[in-house]
């Protein structure tokens, strides 16, 4: 590689992957991002390995598994008594390249650092379900990132506050515009006082997240006439629910949110094309999960279902990644490693085990296919309220999901996803299933996870190959 090049990852809170409006999927327009997908590599097969947002946020940035990192659940003041937050002294593809000579920054939403006593005061306070999820990160944990213009979890997109790089808990600043065009003016501000040396930016933005009506009037007029059908137009929705009926006022919203992203896209990309100097700036835009909104009857995720895993990664890097497509999976623990890879810095396996996918995005081809037995272990941690947990494993053509229930013991859901996509018919006792079974028992001893429901697993899963 000629130039250590820049790198900017975005990632956009809550967008699913059927949100790009070239795949034709979900009812949105997002001609910048199209334009991305045109000319960059599309990975086909991005998926959240636990599809909310502090544990993928972690495994994303850490390569490392939840109870290695810390993050078994979401950040927040509850949570926090139980020691869950991102955990001292681990490395992070930012703080890898920073030691190999890039200016690393950081913009927008964290949602990483266990809230104490004075966030609630400096910080959005106490949500109505009585927990503080906004914090201020000290410089000591920030983990990599050297400029700073960031706050935990705050989710008022029309008035974002933010705490900068050499900012107290109490010196907050306050703004009156959306939050991603805000941030994406800092982030544009940053690119351009980089100087001579690599950087590598992340840009965090909190929206499509819900409130899902603090988006600004001038990306709705396109949305507000779209019926339930058009705008709802997945074959697992039940349409005529209560809650086919709340998703279509969210969805309005939500693809409202997602037009103004790729606004911001456009603008992004605009300043990264404008900056010359002969070093190439490497730009991937993706989520940290994706939503349901109204598939199976429900409307957010921290699910196992498609809607929820499926994450948008787009790779541009004119001269670097060819442009196309690839089906080789990158799932949460990858990123780290992969974006180091498209970097030309070197993987440290033992401190950062996820895979290395750089090579099948450097040399993507279209429509060339990947290993169907390649493989996402999916996770779900049991919390205060729900003391239920979950492993599955997601092939790019099947998913076994193995729910583990104190009161009721083990329930297994098994999906052909080449032929059943929308996963409407489970069939867990099929031959198939038992297979899926044995590989999710071996990946949970590779990765030497405990899980609760392993003996019951590894029970059912003798019994169905005896019968």
């Amino acid at each position: 590689m000629p130039h250590r090049p820049n790198v900017v990852v975005v990632m956009a809170d809550q967008f699913r992957a059927s949100s790009l409006g070239i795949l034709g999927e979900d009812p949105v327009r997002t001609p910048h991002l199209d334009r991305l997908v045109e000319t960059g590599c599309l990975a086909r097969q991005a998926v959240s390995a636990y599809p909310v947002c502090s544990p993928h946020r972690a495994m994303f940035l850490t390569g490392v598994r939840p109870e290695v990192n810390g993050v078994t659940l979401n950040v927040n003041s509850e949570t926090a008594q139980d020691g869950v937050g991102l955990r001292d002294g681990l490395p992070t593809w930012a703080s890898v390249l920073r030691d190999h000579g890039w200016r690393t920054g950081y913009i927008g939403k964290w949602h990483l650092e266990p809230p104490v006593g004075d966030d609630e005061r400096y910080g959005e306070g106490r949500r109505e379900d009585g927990k503080v999820w906004d914090a201020w990160s000290p410089p000591t944990r920030r983990f990599g990132f050297d400029f700073w213009y960031s706050y935990g979890a705050a989710d008022r997109h029309l008035a974002p506050h933010y705490w900068t790089t050499d900012a107290g808990r109490e010196e907050r600043v306050d703004v009156d515009q959306w939050s991603a065009e805000h941030e994406t003016d800092v982030a544009i501000g940053f690119m351009q006082d980089a100087g001579e040396e690599p950087f590598a930016l992340m840009l965090s933005l909190n929206p499509p997240h819900q409130p899902f009506d603090q988006v600004p009037e001038r990306y709705r007029a396109e949305y507000i006439g779209l019926d339930e059908r058009t705008l709802l137009n997945r074959p697992n929705v039940p349409h005529g629910s209560a809650v086919a009926a709340e998703a279509v006022t969210i969805a309005r919203d939500y693809f409202a949110a997602i037009t103004g992203i790729d606004e911001q896209i456009g603008r992004l990309t605009a300043a990264v094309e404008a900056l010359g100097g002969g070093r190439p700036t490497m730009l991937l835009f993706t989520s940290d999960h994706g939503m349901q909104l109204g598939s199976h009857g429900l409307l957010y995720k921290n699910v196992a279902y498609e809607e929820s895993m499926r994450l948008p990664l787009i790779v541009h890097a004119p001269g670097l990644v060819r442009a196309g497509e690839t089906h080789t999976v990158i799932d949460s623990l990858d990123f780290a490693p992969t974006i180091l890879g498209l970097a030309g810095v070197a993987v440290d396996d033992e401190r950062m085990p996820g895979r290395d996918r750089s090579p099948a995005l450097l040399g993507a081809e279209s429509k060339r296919l990947g290993d169907d037995r390649d493989a996402t272990l999916y996770l779900r941690h049991a919390s205060r309220s729900d003391p239920s947990s979950a492993r599955g494993l997601r092939t790019v053509t099947e998913k076994l999901v193995a729910t583990w229930h104190p009161a009721s013991g083990l329930e297994l859901e098994y999906f052909d996803l080449a032929t059943d996509p929308f996963e409407m018919h489970s069939r867990p006792s099929c031959g198939e299933a038992a297979l899926l079974a044995q590989e999710l028992l071996n990946a949970l001893d590779r990765a030497g996870d405990a899980w609760v429901g392993r003996d019951a697993l590894a029970h059912a899963h003798r019994a169905a190959v005896r019968d």
